[in-house]
């Protein structure tokens, strides 16, 4: 009986993954995927591509203007964040609650490039501006420019090496395993983002 409980009980309120979703502009992203326990505030302001995943227990703050780009990987306890109010907070302090407006408001528009990799338990900061490929590990605190294909960690996060070294030490290492035509369409898109 008990077994027959827990399996009912993780039916109806354990994390699962929706396959597909819409993009605040209102297209349809068939090949993304998002958790039923991720939280998006300002879904409208949402512009998402697809082959995006979204993991469990994240916070996409979009109300400020956020924008995914195509085959990202946003894994697990993440906040990807387009305002901040901490100084706000304190400037303001008991006028605070209720302002439209407050003194110290941050609110920037944050953009991640296309297949990024967000590490778990990672903070992306309003305005961020994540170029494509980049790799961000876990505990990251990530704000300002990081440029395409860059690893990044710490807090605050610092580029730490390039993930397209990564990528090629892995190609190489399949040899004849790997399908030619694999790692001449990865140059090609390696070639084509240095623009």
């Amino acid at each position: 009986m008990k077994a027959a409980f827990l399996r009912a009980w993780r039916r109806l309120f354990a994390p699962r993954m929706v396959y597909g979703l819409h993009s605040g502009d209102g297209a349809w992203r068939p090949h993304s995927r998002i958790s039923t326990h991720t939280r998006i505030d300002g879904a409208d302001a949402l512009r998402i591509a697809d082959h995006v995943f979204i993991g469990h227990f994240n916070h996409l703050d979009a109300s400020g203007g956020l924008e995914i780009g195509e085959g990202c990987q946003i894994t697990n306890h993440v906040s990807v964040l387009t305002h901040s109010s901490h100084r706000a907070l304190r400037i303001e302090r008991e006028a605070y609650w209720g302002h439209r407006d407050p003194a110290g408001m941050v609110r920037a528009a944050t953009r991640i490039g296309a297949w990024t990799f967000i590490g778990p338990h990672s903070v992306i900061t309003p305005g961020a501006q994540i170029g494509r490929g980049v790799l961000v590990r876990a505990y990251s605190l990530v704000s300002g420019e990081v440029p395409e294909f860059a690893v990044v960690e710490g807090q605050p996060a610092r580029v730490v090496g390039d993930s397209r070294e990564i990528d090629r030490a892995w190609l190489d290492e399949q040899g004849d395993r790997l399908a030619p035509e694999r790692r001449q369409a990865y140059e090609a898109w390696v070639a084509a983002s240095r623009g």
